[in-house]
């Protein structure tokens, strides 16, 4: 079955495109949420992370600050 992923991000980050570009890479679906453009989503995102930078990758519940790509493979791994 396949996980929930979200990664919040803004158009301009490079770390939210490395992130992005690193799951198609992995092959795995992920929500693509523009905090630049939604307020209520930056607002969930500041909430779930306690930060206010971007990427932010939610994978089932596990937070991930920042392009973390071990912490990432390990997420995605469990």
């Amino acid at each position: 079955m396949a996980k929930t992923i979200i990664v919040y991000s803004t158009p301009t980050c490079p770390y939210c495109t490395m992130a992005k570009d690193f799951l198609k890479e992995q092959g795995v679906e992920f929500k693509d949420v523009d905090v630049s453009a939604d307020r209520d989503a930056a607002r969930e995102m500041i909430e779930k992370s306690g930060q206010m930078g971007v990427p932010v990758i939610d994978v089932e519940g596990q937070v991930i600050v920042g392009f973390d790509q071990e912490e990432l493979k390990k997420a995605l791994a469990s």
